[in-house]
């Protein structure tokens, strides 16, 4: 019987056993139940990130959120207009580089992101309780070593 991943891994039996699948569909099913959660706030996961982010740092540019949020720049150009509309956030012009603009969070923001972040937690709850204090580890291990393991 052979060991190596390549053979193990192709055609139809292989695909079973592969990892990605499964990281995929427990990803997917993660930003859905946010998806749900955030819904009657008239927010979506990458606006909510952002709004998260800024808690944490105020006057972040597009690019920084963007990274933070694990989307394109260009999605980010949308994400922040739409954040902007709703007076989510407010931009101005870096004292450092004039041509970019830094975000922070406006007075409604600041409500609306802490309503938002309780829902998450809820959603982060559900996973949390489905492992025990050394499973959680472990998986958080696992997945910073699958990680590392790619970015190589």
């Amino acid at each position: 019987m052979t060991t190596d991943p390549a053979e193990l891994l192709a055609g139809p039996r292989g695909a079973q056993l592969r990892l990605g699948l499964a990281i995929k569909q427990a990803e997917q099913a993660m930003m859905a139940a946010k998806t749900d959660a955030l819904r009657e706030l008239e927010l979506t996961v990458p606006q909510y990130a952002v709004l998260l982010q800024l808690t944490e740092r105020s006057g972040m540019s597009g690019a920084q959120l963007a990274r933070g949020a694990a989307v394109t720049p260009q999605t980010m150009a949308g994400v922040l207009a739409n954040l902007e509309a709703k007076g989510l956030v407010e931009r101005e012009p870096s004292e450092v580089h004039g041509k970019v603009l830094v975000t922070r969070l406006s007075e409604a923001g600041r409500t609306l992101v802490a309503a938002a972040d309780a829902r998450a937690v809820g959603i982060e709850s559900v996973l949390w309780t489905a492992f025990d204090a050394g499973e959680r580890e472990q998986f958080r291990s696992f997945l910073e070593r699958a990680t590392a393991a790619l970015h190589r």
